[in-house]
């Protein structure tokens, strides 16, 4: 390989953002000056400068890079380095909070200027190696893509940029123009029109036949018949919820991992003073040996007394936590999900009672469960006759966001006891959430959108943890339970409906 004619590290970060340092000597020694600037000099004989942190030697094409394990870290392309061969186009970073420069071999006849796909794909590996923060990374990678378009592209690029902004900005403004105009069609045809009704009313205030007043006293009953009834509704929410409230239960629980072979459960690795070890990528590292702390997966959600039989419907996801558990994919067929813990709450409880699993149905995304402590239930939810139709109002209601919803409704004096006893364990803040009775479901009010036969849509807002929960009519009857949230669809959500929900209860009151 040829030479190259000069050398330079180019700075992509700092003070020193955009400037060259040329790179001369067969030796040179890079220090690090106020804990984020680096001076590049010659090797000179004798004890080494005070903040060395690299050293350069040429090596033929290239440059060979030594660090040292009593000064700070070297990073090369993102990674840790002790040493290694610079080569042209390789991003270093000197120190944990040194500028990140890119290493520039020029052979002669080299253009000054840079073509946009350099620049950018030096922008995007600013963006891959550097460990700033993301917001800060962004901005900076924005700034100096900026700084280096303007700077070092052609004339005809720049030129080609100013009249795209120009056409841009010209577009613009004949579209405000445009905007402006149609506003004020709008606004003469809507005083035609309210001048044309205006003369209407007081042409029919003048005169009214017997059939025109006969035709006013039914609209007139009509409309009291319709206010009573909205009357009637208005206040439909607080009733259902408060009738509601007592059948809506909150579930937490935990479940780990076990070997199919050997009965062994799936723990956390830790070191000799018991502190647990991390993979090179810094996850735990998990190991079926040893007598770590066993690996526990979380889950909360809801779910409702229905019918008569004391069981309780929840979603088959929730019952089932790992079967859409990405965790739980990533170890095989090796290992198998266990059920650890699973308890629920219902409003007023002070302690949690555990609950198993009964059903779970193979069609949809429901699950019925049972309350293992045999004391008395509430009165479950009753089931609706019919779906919903299109525009009807229902009421979701459920624990969505789980413990910390509760907590953010607990108020300052709350929290701050509970900060001050330094215990925030998953198990330990729903008992004194219980114990406080601050244990009670959400309600929010939604219009349906649509419905099938194995869907109802509504946009009635939640999110995780109020999954399982029951979607109630005017009347506080079932007609969907609460399954999945579709954002990408205006925040609508999906509830499987009452029929399905009949016939899992039904199977299950058999086993």
């Amino acid at each position: 390989m040829e030479e190259p004619a000069a050398v330079a590290l180019e700075h992509m970060t700092g003070a020193d953002r955009g400037c060259m340092t040329w790179l001369t000597a067969s030796a040179l020694d890079v220090t690090l000056q106020d804990g984020c600037l680096i001076h590049i000099a010659e090797s000179t004989a004798g004890a080494p400068p005070e903040g060395l942190v690299a050293r350069l030697h040429r090596s033929g094409a290239d440059y060979e890079i030594q660090t040292f394990e009593s000064g700070p870290p070297v990073w090369i392309n993102g990674e840790k380095v002790i040493g290694g061969r610079l080569r042209n186009g390789d991003t270093v970073e000197f120190g944990e909070t040194g500028p990140l420069c890119r290493a520039r071999f020029f052979s002669e006849g080299a253009p000054g200027q840079k073509p946009v796909q350099e620049i950018l794909g030096d922008v995007v590996a600013y963006l891959r190696v550097s460990r700033q923060p993301m917001v800060r990374r962004i901005c900076r990678a924005a700034m100096a893509l900026a700084g280096r378009l303007a700077k070092e592209t052609g004339i005809l690029f720049r030129v080609t940029v100013i009249m795209a902004l120009a056409g841009f900005a010209l577009l613009a403004y004949q579209q405000n123009l445009l905007n402006q105009r149609l506003q004020q069609d709008l606004r003469a045809a809507d005083l035609q029109l309210e001048t044309v009704a205006a003369d209407l009313v007081d042409a029919r205030a003048d005169a009214l036949t017997p059939a025109e007043l006969n035709a006013l006293q039914r609209r007139l009953e009509a409309n009291v018949s319709r206010l009573e009834h909205l009357e009637e509704r208005s206040g439909f929410g607080a009733r259902v919820v408060a009738a509601a409230r007592p059948a809506v239960a909150f579930l937490q629980g935990t479940y780990g991992f076990r070997d199919r072979d050997s009965g062994r459960m799936l723990r956390h690795a830790s070191g000799p003073d018991g502190m647990p070890l991390l993979t090179p990528r810094g996850r735990p590292l998990l190991t079926l040996e040893g007598d770590g702390p066993q690996v526990e997966m979380q889950f909360t959600g809801t779910g409702f007394f229905a019918g008569e039989a004391g069981l309780m419907v929840t979603n088959r996801h929730v019952a089932l936590p790992w079967e859409e558990s990405t965790a739980a994919s990533e170890f095989g067929g090796g290992l198998q999900a266990v059920m650890l813990k699973f308890v629920s709450y219902l409003p007023g409880e002070v302690l949690p009672v555990p609950v198993v699993l009964v059903a779970a149905s193979e069609t949809s995304d429901l699950a019925v469960l049972r309350r293992q402590d045999g004391g008395a239930v509430p009165v479950g939810l009753q089931s609706a006759k019919s779906l919903p139709s299109q525009g009807d109002e229902v009421i979701v209601m459920g624990y969505p966001a789980g413990l910390r919803s509760m907590i953010a409704q607990t108020g300052q004096a709350f929290i701050t006891a509970l900060q001050a006893s330094q215990d925030a364990d998953f198990w330990s803040v729903s008992e004194r959430l219980a114990a406080e009775g601050f244990i009670t479901p959400l309600a929010s009010r939604g219009i349906v959108g649509r419905q099938t036969i194995s869907a109802v849509v509504y946009d009635a807002e939640t999110t995780h943890g109020g999954s399982g929960g029951p979607v109630l009519n005017v009347h506080g009857r079932v007609v969907a339970v609460n399954s999945a949230i579709l954002p990408e669809f205006g925040g609508s959500n999906l509830g499987v409906p009452v029929a399905e929900v009949e016939a899992l209860l039904d199977l299950a009151a058999g086993l």
